[in-house]
């Protein structure tokens, strides 16, 4: 038994290297053996000494002229100089000698790659697959699936993938790439076919329960993944990758206790993230529980302090409890990292008004109108604050601009309407408003909710009446 190993080697490596430098300064004759070369020119190739592993595999071809394997060292290091047609030409010599090494295929493969000569790599590679089995077709196989990502064929790089699980159902490398392939280029039902069939032969293979679950998931089949998924974790415990997309699932679902329950099992068996923190913080928000859904938001926050959405997400939960000051003191943090975002402007405004702050509130609503003119919110907001500042010629003006910029919208005829009651122009108001009912009697609350007291006004009564026997409102 060996003591030291590791010693050994490297003092036969050194003096593999001082019989080199002897030999190529002609102080010794001695004799330097094949796979002695070989060692030489892999240790100065870990060096990365290219210019002596170049020196030493041209002295070892020399000696060795009918040597396939030092002629693909050669080639291996033509290749890391980019010498890449005397590469080919190197490999095509040891074909000569030997055409059953794998490594004249793979390295024929990087040099055509890097001369951007694609469909030369793919016949290279398929022609070979006829000639190996095993560990070096599945080899092969890999190196064909890279070609075809590089040369953005992306089914054949599933094809590829499914081959090498033909071949052997517990690869991986194949396991985890596939995964990724089949949500790539949507084949969902093969990936559940192919995966199916393994657990058949292998139960207790989790990647295969995981892939399952994936291609469910990519077809909208959340119950079905959120089972396979189960089957995952219970053949592994701590795969925190099934608990990730579990979580996914049932957010999916809006079932988000039990997204909240996979998610914080994430965030036990893997490092803290910030997206976890934040999909967290959503399943509380959705439940109405603000202040948790806070308390997350801000751990995400912590991890990625550079987002914004976070703190326009935290001020939500804030404007949600009527919490207007709280509410703009987050949005003020989030304007400083992107200042013309028109949904915080948007909040700021409706927290300002809220406050009764109409002419602050009325200036954030402005901004959003300049930054999205043809989006309708803006308008609405703009027109909904002049209206209740009691700023009805203002109000007005914008109404008919938002119907030309919105190309007539019809909730803008009934703002107009609205407003034009507010000013005591009762009979153009009423015009106003019978055109809004005849193109959409649907958007009449959004009138309503405007001033609720309306419905007090005898003639509007009657119009709606009129509508509501003519037509459904």
């Amino acid at each position: 038994m060996q003591e030291n190993p590791y010693r050994e080697d490297r003092e036969l490596i050194q003096e593999l290297l001082k019989q080199f430098e002897n030999l190529k300064t002609g102080r010794s004759h001695s004799f330097i053996e094949e796979d002695a070369f070989e060692k030489i020119i892999d240790y100065y190739q870990e060096k990365e000494d290219l210019i002596r592993a170049m020196e030493a595999a041209e002295i070892a071809s020399e000696q060795f002229p009918y040597s396939a394997m030092l002629l693909i060292k050669k080639a291996d290091i033509l290749l890391a100089n980019r010498r890449y047609q005397e590469a080919l030409d190197t490999l095509d010599q040891a074909s000569l000698l030997d055409s059953g090494d794998i490594n004249l295929y793979i390295l024929k493969t990087d040099a055509f790659l890097a001369l951007d000569q694609q469909q030369k790599a793919v016949k290279l590679l398929e022609e070979a697959l006829s000639h190996f089995e095993g560990e070096e077709k599945i080899e092969l196989l890999f190196e064909l699936a890279d070609v075809y990502d590089d040369y953005e064929d992306f089914d054949k790089v599933f094809d590829c993938l499914k081959l090498i699980l033909d071949d052997d159902p517990n690869n991986e490398e194949a396991l985890y790439k596939i995964c990724f392939w089949t949500d790539f280029t949507g084949r969902n039902e093969e990936g559940i076919r192919l995966h199916l069939k393994i657990i058949d032969d292998f139960p207790y293979n989790e990647l295969a329960w995981f892939n399952l679950a994936a291609a469910y998931q990519g077809l909208k089949l959340y119950e079905k993944a959120i089972d396979a998924y189960k089957y995952a974790i219970t053949i592994e415990e701590k795969f925190d990758y099934a608990y990730r997309n579990m979580g996914d699932a049932y957010i999916r679902l809006r079932k988000y206790k039990e997204a909240i329950e996979a998610l914080e099992k994430v965030n036990e068996l893997a490092k803290p993230e910030d997206v976890i923190f934040e999909a967290i913080g959503y399943c509380y928000e959705k439940m109405r529980n603000h202040a948790q859904a806070r308390f997350y938001y801000r751990k995400a926050s912590h991890l990625r302090q550079d987002d914004s959405k976070l703190f326009y997400k935290i001020a939500c939960t804030y404007y949600n409890e009527g919490q207007w000051q709280a509410c703009i003191k987050q949005l003020d943090t989030a304007m400083k990292i992107h200042r013309l975002q028109p949904e915080y402007n948007l909040l700021a405004g409706e927290c300002k008004m809220q406050l009764g702050l109409f002419r602050d509130a009325i200036q954030y609503f402005s901004t959003v109108v300049r930054i999205r003119p043809k989006n309708a919110g803006g308008w609405e907001a703009l027109i909904r604050c002049l209206y209740k500042a009691d700023f009805l010629e203002e109000a007005l003006l914008q109404a008919e601009a938002a119907l030309h910029v919105t190309n007539g919208k019809p909730l803008f005829i009934f703002y107009k309407a609205a407003v034009l009651f507010a000013m005591g122009k009762t009979k153009e108001a009423l015009l106003q408003l019978d055109s809004a009912m005849v193109n959409t009697p649907k958007l009449l609350k959004k009138f309503v909710e405007l001033n609720p007291a309306i419905l007090q006004n005898q003639q509007v009564v009657d119009m709606l009446a009129r509508f509501k026997r003519n037509k459904s409102i």
